[in-house]
């Protein structure tokens, strides 16, 4: 299993990134997929979710409303457009699945909101 963030760098506050996570090593279009972040000195926390047809979506009240999350199976791809970024968005940022009670991250993409 081998999940690959991109997409990351440095923004303005207000502004967009969109980062990808491409996927490797197992049935990608079988697994439920997550993004999680942690900013420095914090604990990691989860942001979005997204079922393994890409029908469901759920997120964070913290990025509600300005984040989407989606799914390309075709292209074994998820990704993560990100607007009106906030100076509190400043993370990493993970993908993440579950496979037979497995876990599997990323490396991660830094995402840094600064003026």
């Amino acid at each position: 299993v081998h999940l690959l963030e991109s997409g990351g760098g440095l923004v303005q506050p207000g502004g967009s990134l969109r980062l990808s996570c491409a996927a490797s090593g197992f049935t990608f279009s079988s697994n439920v997929m997550s993004w999680y972040r942690q900013a420095p000195g914090k604990e990691r926390e989860w942001v979005a979710g997204i079922s393994s047809g890409g029908g469901s979506t759920y997120y964070a009240d913290s990025v509600k409303g300005r984040f989407t999350i989606s799914r390309d199976n075709t292209k074994n791809t998820m990704y993560f457009q990100m607007n009106s970024l906030k100076f509190d968005d400043t993370a990493t940022y993970y993908c993440r699945t579950s496979i037979r009670g497995s876990v599997y991250w990323g490396q991660g993409t830094q995402v840094t909101v600064s003026s």
